[in-house]
C-alpha cells in the first residue's frame, strides 16, 4: 500500500459541528480524500458525515475522543487522544477514548479505507487529530471571547478551561454548547513542539486499568440479547467441499439450534448453532462429514521445499538490477558466499480467538468486528447479506491481538458469520473460530527460501550481491494486486532487501511467487520479518569475515542518506558499551538493524546457552521513530514485538503441511515464545527527533531474530540460515 508522510495544514477538509442533546459540543473533521490529491486523482465528491465524529464535550466537563483505529494492544487509543487533547488543551483526567464504528469520516487518510495496518495509526492521523484539537480549542475560545466581549486573542485556553483578561475564566463544558454554534476556522496554528504538554510525555494508558482488573471487554466478550454462538466445521484441505454430512447425534445435543451447509471463501462448510460455544464445539465434534477433495493441489512442505530450493537456483521476475550483472562472474571463488535460507510457513495466533458477531433485520444489520480493516468487512458482510454497506452499522470492539491476521482481505470470518446470520434474522450471531480452526484453517505468512550469492571485494566489503526470494505473493488475486505488484514481483516479498539502506554495488534482486494452495496473510512487519533475517545474518558473516566490529562494518555499508540506522546505531553502541565488554563467560553479544515502515531499529542481545536453547539475557534496542509521541507507550511496543519477533526462533514455531493439513492444531504443536524465552530485561532508547512520528508496531520485529542468531554463531561457529531453531 502506497504510503507518504508528510501531511499539510492546506489540504481540503470539512468540518462540521452541532450542538448534543445534553448541552454539550459535537465537532467532525475530515480530512477530504487527501491520498487522492496528492496523487493527482480527482476526489470524490463531498459527503454528510455525521458531526460527531471525533470530539464531544459533555456539560459535566468528559471530553469523548473518537480513535479511528482498532486498539489491539499498540495503544493508539491513548496516543491520538493525546495528540487531539494537547493541541485542544484538554484537560487529560477528562478524556475518554472510544473506538469508532465503520465510516467515511474514519478512513485512513492516506490508504482511502479504515484499517490499522503498516504501522500507520500515528503516522497517518498526527497531523489529522492535531488540526481537530486545535480547531475545537479555537472554536471554545472564540465562544468565550463572544460571551465577554473581548477579542480571542486576548483569550487563552488551558487544562480545560478558557482564561479571558481581567482574570475572567469558563470552563470547556460551559462553553461547549456556545462553541458549537461558532464557524469552523479555516486555519489554525498549531503549536511548535516546545509547547506541548502531553505530547512526547511518557503516559499510561487510558484502557490499562481496564485490562488488569479483567473488566476489558474484548469481541469475545460481547453477549448480546438473544445471542446464539456458531462455530463452522472447515474442511481438512483448502478448498474441500461437503460431500455428505450426518448431524443426527449433533442434533441431539440440548441447546443446537440449527446445522447446515455454508459456503467459504474456499470450498464449503458445516455450520452449528447452539445456545452457548460449548454445545456448538462437542456439536461439531459429532458430526460425521465425507469431504470432497478431488481436483485440490495437496500442499506438502517436503515437496515444497524441494521445489522452493529449485526455483531459488534460478533468477525470478526482477524487483532490482542495479549495476554490472557480470560483476559475480569477476569475483575469485575465494571471495565468493552462496547461502540458502529457509523460513516456514506461521500462524498468528492471536490470544483473542477470532470472532465476529452479526445481527440481520432483513434490510439492515448490525455488526460487532475486532476488525484491522473496518472498510472491507463492512462491506463484505453487506455482499454476504444482500443490503448496501450503509445499511450495516459495523461496531469496532477490542481485540486480543492480531498480528495481521484481523487484516484479511477477503473477510472471510464476517462474511461467515453474516452467512449463517442471514438464516436467523433478527437474532444475533456470534462466530467463535477456536484456535485450533485458526491454526489448522490459515491464514498464515507464507513460506520462504531465500538464495543469496555475494562477491567480495578485496577489502571485504560486497562487491557484488545477487538475491532471489520465493513465496507466495500475499496479494496476488485481490484488490491489492494492481497497486502492490509491479513487474511481477510482489513488492511484500521483497520489501527489506530490494530497498536496503546497505550501499551494495551490482545489486539484482528476483523473486518467485509459486501457486500453492494454502492462504496466507501478511503477518507483523510482512516482509521484513525473513529479508532483515537474511540482511543481518549476512552482514554479520562479512563483518566477522573482514574481521571488523559489527557496528563499524554496518556503518562502512551504509549509504549515505542512511542517516536513521546510523543514529540507532551510533545510540545502540553507547548504550551497550558497558555491557558487552563484560560479558560472563559463555555469555555473547549479537546485533541486527534495519528499517522498515519508515523506521530504523538497532538491537543487541545478551545471549547463553541454557538446556541446549539460547537464553536471551537482556537487550537492548534504539529506535529512530520520530517525534515519540508517547515513548512508555512505544517503549510496551518494543518489549512485545520483540518478544513476538522471538517466535520465529521457537522450536515449534512452525506451520507444516503433509497431503494438504496441517500438522498443527493448537499451541502444543505450535509454540510461540514463552515467558521463560523472552529477554529477562529490555531497555529502549529513542533518538530525540521532532521529525514526524513513524511507526512502531511493526519496526520491533525484524531484527531480534537476527540478533539472537548473530550471538549465538559466536558461541558455537555455526550458522544458522534455517528457522525455526530446531537445534543449536
Amino acid at each position: 500500500m502506497k504510503k507518504k508522510n508528510d501531511l499539510h495544514l492546506n489540504r481540503r477538509s470539512f468540518l462540521s459541528v452541532s450542538t448534543a442533546a445534553a448541552g454539550g459540543m459535537l465537532v467532525s473533521l475530515y480530512l477530504d480524500f487527501p491520498a487522492f490529491a496528492q496523487e493527482g486523482r480527482p476526489a470524490p465528491p463531498a459527503k454528510v458525515y455525521p458531526p460527531d465524529a471525533f470530539v464531544r464535550i459533555e456539560s459535566n466537563g468528559k471530553i469523548f475522543i473518537t480513535v479511528n483505529r482498532l486498539e489491539f494492544g499498540q495503544g493508539v487509543q491513548t496516543a491520538l487522544p493525546m495528540v487531539l487533547a494537547d493541541e485542544l488543551d484538554a484537560d487529560w483526567s477528562q478524556v475518554v477514548a472510544e473506538l469508532a464504528p465503520a465510516a467515511e469520516v474514519y478512513k485512513d487518510p492516506l490508504f482511502g479505507i479504515q484499517m490499522v495496518g503498516g504501522s500507520g495509526s500515528i503516522s497517518h492521523s498526527f497531523q489529522q487529530y492535531r488540526e481537530l484539537g486545535a480547531k475545537t480549542r479555537a472554536m471554545l475560545i472564540a465562544a468565550a471571547a463572544e460571551r465577554w466581549k473581548v477579542s480571542p486573542n486576548d483569550c487563552r485556553a488551558e487544562n480545560s478551561v478558557v482564561y479571558g483578561p481581567d482574570g475572567r475564566s469558563a470552563r470547556y463544558a460551559e462553553l461547549a454548547e456556545r462553541a458549537a454554534r461558532e464557524p469552523v476556522p479555516n486555519t489554525v496554528r498549531l503549536k511548535n513542539p516546545s509547547e506541548f504538554r502531553l505530547i512526547g510525555k511518557k503516559v499510561p494508558r487510558l484502557d490499562s486499568r481496564a485490562k488488569c482488573d479483567g473488566s476489558q471487554k474484548f469481541g469475545l466478550d460481547l453477549d448480546l440479547p438473544g445471542m446464539k454462538i456458531a462455530v463452522v466445521a472447515h474442511p481438512p484441505v483448502f478448498g474441500g467441499r461437503v460431500k455428505s454430512v450426518d448431524d443426527k447425534e449433533a442434533r441431539g445435543l440440548d441447546g443446537v439450534k440449527d446445522i447446515f451447509q455454508i459456503p467459504l471463501a474456499k470450498g464449503t462448510g458445516v455450520a452449528v448453532v447452539a445456545d452457548r460455544f460449548w454445545t456448538a464445539k462437542r456439536a461439531r465434534d459429532l458430526l460425521k462429514i465425507d469431504w470432497d477433495l478431488s481436483g485440490l493441489d495437496l500442499a506438502d512442505s517436503t515437496q515444497l521445499w524441494t521445489k522452493y530450493r529449485e526455483l531459488a537456483r534460478g533468477a525470478g521476475n526482477v524487483a532490482v538490477a542495479r549495476g554490472d550483472d557480470k560483476a559475480m562472474s569477476r569475483t575469485p571463488a575465494a571471495r565468493r558466499i552462496v547461502a540458502e535460507y529457509e523460513f516456514p510457513y506461521l500462524a498468528h495466533t492471536p490470544m483473542e480467538p477470532l470472532n465476529a458477531t452479526v445481527k440481520f433485520e432483513g434490510d439492515k444489520a448490525e455488526a460487532w468486528v475486532p476488525s484491522q480493516f473496518q472498510t472491507l468487512d463492512q462491506m463484505a458482510i453487506a455482499q454476504a447479506l444482500g443490503v448496501k454497506p450503509e445499511r450495516v452499522t459495523f461496531h469496532t470492539e477490542y481485540a486480543g491481538g492480531g498480528f495481521g491476521r484481523r487484516a484479511s482481505i477477503d473477510s472471510h470470518i464476517p462474511v461467515e458469520a453474516a452467512v449463517i446470520a442471514k438464516r436467523f434474522r433478527d437474532t444475533p450471531i456470534k462466530l467463535v473460530w477456536p484456535r485450533e480452526d485458526d491454526v489448522q484453517g490459515g491464514y498464515y505468512r507464507p513460506m520462504h527460501a531465500h538464495r543469496v550469492e555475494i562477491g567480495l571485494g578485496a577489502d571485504g566489503m560486497p562487491a557484488a550481491w545477487r538475491h532471489v526470494i520465493v513465496g507466495q505473493s500475499l496479494v496476488a488475486g485481490t484488490p491489492f494486486a494492481a497497486m502492490m505488484i509491479k513487474n511481477g514481483v510482489d513488492g511484500t516479498v521483497v520489501e527489506g532487501v530490494e530497498d536496503t539502506h546497505y550501499d551494495l554495488p551490482n545489486f539484482h534482486v528476483s523473486a518467485h511467487h509459486p501457486t500453492v494452495n494454502v492462504p496466507v496473510l501478511w503477518w507483523r512487519s510482512v516482509g521484513s520479518t525473513h529479508t532483515a533475517f537474511v540482511m543481518e545474518t549476512l552482514i554479520d558473516e562479512l563483518a566477522t569475515r573482514a574481521k571488523m566490529d559489527a557496528f563499524a562494518y554496518r556503518r562502512k555499508l551504509l549509504k549515505p542518506e542512511a542517516k536513521k540506522l546510523r543514529a540507532v546505531l551510533d545510540l545502540l553502541e553507547e548504550k551497550t558499551a558497558g555491557w558487552r565488554k563484560s560479558l560472563p563467560k559463555g555469555h555473547a553479544a549479537g546485533i541486527a538493524s534495519h528499517e522498515c515502515f519508515n523506521t530504523a531499529v538497532a538491537c543487541a542481545v545478551e545471549v547463553s546457552i541454557v538446556n541446549k536453547r539460547p537464553k536471551i539475557h537482556r537487550a537492548t534496542v534504539a529506535i529512530h521513530c520520530g517525534l515519540a509521541v508517547n515513548p512508555l507507550s512505544i517503549e510496551s511496543q518494543f518489549q512485545g514485538g520483540l518478544g513476538f519477533g522471538l517466535n520465529q526462533l521457537m522450536a515449534l514455531g512452525a506451520i507444516t503441511l503433509k497431503d494438504g493439513r496441517v500438522e498443527q492444531s493448537n499451541f502444543d504443536g505450535f509454540m510461540p515464545a514463552y515467558m521463560g524465552d523472552v529477554p529477562v530485561t529490555v531497555d529502549v532508547h529513542i533518538v530525540p527527533s521532532a521529525d514526524p512520528p513513524t511507526g512502531c508496531g511493526e519496526p520491533p520485529v525484524p531484527v531480534i531474530s537476527p540478533a539472537v542468531v548473530n550471538a549465538l554463531t559466536k558461541l558455537t561457529g555455526k550458522r544458522y540460515r534455517k528457522l525455526p531453531l530446531t537445534e543449536i
